[in-house]
């Protein structure tokens, strides 16, 4: 039996989240996107710095996934203004779902998934909500598979290529 643990990141853990981000990002996308749309994209968003700034923001939270004390992936959730769109206080934007390849199959991304949920129910915000490239289909099928529902599209800028985003969202029943 495979043990999982779900922790919460610290600042001792950038280079680890910077490693996982970069090396999920280009496993998942490499094969539809143009290298140089590609290394545009890490260049931006997986320099140390900025995973670094993002780690000391109180409004993110990254939680790393552990299989057999061997890091398989991480989570990235926003409340408040550090979300990337919608910026609804009674939000809570899943950002970040990787699982290294190797891992998966394993169900983290489920564990991960449901930290998510746990995490926005603690925090009494009235949904979750994510963007999801639109030809990324099997990342489409597990949110729909645990009740997200596609409400709106967005563009996202892939180095030089505007794509779409489904955003999907799943409302949380009040206890």
């Amino acid at each position: 039996m495979d043990n999982i643990k779900i922790i919460k990141a610290t600042q001792k853990d950038t280079e680890l989240l910077l490693t996982i981000g970069r090396q999920t990002f280009f496993e998942k996308f490499t094969e539809n996107n143009s290298e140089e749309n590609m290394l545009k994209y890490a260049e931006e968003a997986y320099t140390f710095e900025k995973i670094a700034s993002e780690v000391n923001n109180p409004n993110s939270q990254f939680y790393l996934a552990t299989i057999n004390n061997q890091t398989a992936g991480y989570l990235k959730i926003n409340f408040g203004e550090a979300q990337t769109e919608l910026q609804d206080p009674q939000a809570l934007e899943l950002e970040r779902i990787y699982v290294l390849n190797e891992f998966q199959g394993k169900k983290i991304g489920q564990m991960l998934f449901e930290k998510t949920l746990e995490l926005a129910k603690k925090a009494a915000v009235d949904y979750v909500w994510l963007g999801v490239w639109e030809e990324n289909k099997s990342a489409i099928k597990f949110y729909e598979k645990n009740g997200m529902k596609a409400f709106s599209k967005h563009i996202f800028m892939l180095g030089n290529d505007p794509q779409t985003d489904i955003m999907m969202k799943i409302a949380l029943g009040k206890s």
